[in-house]
């Protein structure tokens, strides 16, 4: 490894977790491409689809550990919703990451880009009146939030991500979720989703443990400077920032397979 190699990628691991920690995704939907694009711009390294799915998955992990322990303290972390959405995304993401090992890059590719556009349309829908409630007076369908987080899971597991970038929208817009809460408690879910996620990348030798170390490191300095920056923010300058950052990732990955 040279100098050029280590400072790229601690960059690229940087810039996702600390976006992990402010909007309350796990940062693959930002370290995808850059992983997949950046390092071969810069001729410091060639990543392939497989081995970018698994150096994230790791960064993820890291990533929402860092976020989570910010939030730890306060009413953000929602006990109830992570316990259904995080058993639930938790299978899904260890049959997802498995299955992934006999997929071709392409299909990796195109399940990626087809997640970021259903979280696109999703995050340009209305969500009026959820930062009005109080979080001590929070409903929402437990049932059908343990449905969405297994589908997601599976999705999830298949790219090397947490989830997060689907599981955020979904809480906002079918849940009805205050904005703060939503990023703190769907970190903690994705925490528990990249479990499933890393594991099976491990055992399915899918792991590049070079830049995945450097990307950890990244992670559990940028992630909290994030979460930290998060609870200063306005809640809809957080939902706007998160919607066109996924817009700019489905445009590039469906230029990128069409």
């Amino acid at each position: 490894m040279d100098i050029s190699f280590i400072v790229t990628i601690f960059i690229i691991g940087f810039i996702g977790s600390f976006i992990s920690g402010m909007l309350g995704i796990g940062g693959a939907i930002i370290n995808f491409p850059l992983l997949l694009y950046i390092p071969t711009f810069l001729g410091v390294a060639h990543f392939t689809s497989h081995e970018v799915s698994g150096i994230t998955a790791i960064q993820v992990l890291f990533a929402t550990i860092g976020g989570v322990w910010t939030y730890r303290k306060g009413e953000f972390l929602n006990k109830k919703l992570i316990v259904y959405m995080g058993i639930s995304i938790l299978i899904g993401s260890f049959v997802g990451s498995f299955g992934s090992n006999h997929m071709p890059e392409s299909g990796i590719n195109v399940i990626y880009g087809i997640l970021a556009v259903i979280a696109v349309v999703m995050m340009f829908i209305p969500k009026k009146g959820i930062d009005d409630i109080p979080f001590d007076q929070v409903k929402f369908n437990g049932w059908l939030a343990a449905i969405l987080a297994l589908i997601v899971g599976i999705g999830a597991g298949i790219v090397g991500a947490g989830g997060s970038f689907l599981l955020v929208p979904i809480m906002l817009t079918v849940l009805k979720i205050p904005t703060r809460m939503t990023i703190a408690s769907s970190l903690a879910i994705t925490f528990i989703s990249s479990i499933g996620s890393t594991i099976g990348k491990v055992t399915t030798g899918q792991i590049d443990y070079a830049p995945a170390i450097i990307m950890i490191v990244a992670s559990l300095i940028a992630a909290p400077i994030g979460a930290k920056v998060s609870r200063k923010m306005n809640t809809k300058i957080l939902q706007v920032i998160l919607a066109v950052l996924i817009c700019i990732t489905a445009i590039k990955v469906w230029m990128d397979i069409l």
